[in-house]
């Protein structure tokens, strides 16, 4: 099992960059969360199997059609298991 803190950085606020990666993480059976920085970063924290929390961190070095990723910062954490569902936070 695998957790990961992800900071992306590019044209990826506006383009519903959150909205997918919460689809795709979903699909993926991963918990944590997504949020939009007042830095213009999107960031994030992944929870799930080390394959899938793989294919998410591949995800987001594109994003969706609209965004343009110039930087993905990953750093891997402990994990801890105490996330449940992935969703968008908006704090």
């Amino acid at each position: 099992m695998k957790r990961v803190h992800v900071y992306v950085s590019g044209r990826v606020q506006g383009v519903f960059f959150r909205s997918e990666m919460q689809r795709n993480a979903t699909k993926l059976n991963l918990a944590g969360w997504v949020r939009n920085r007042e830095d213009g970063l999107v960031e994030a924290l992944l929870e799930g199997e080390d394959g899938d929390v793989d294919k998410m961190i591949v995800w987001c070095h594109q994003g969706p059609p609209a965004a343009r990723v110039d930087h993905l910062d990953v750093i891997e954490e402990p994990y801890t298991g105490n996330l449940h569902g992935f969703r968008i936070s908006y704090s």
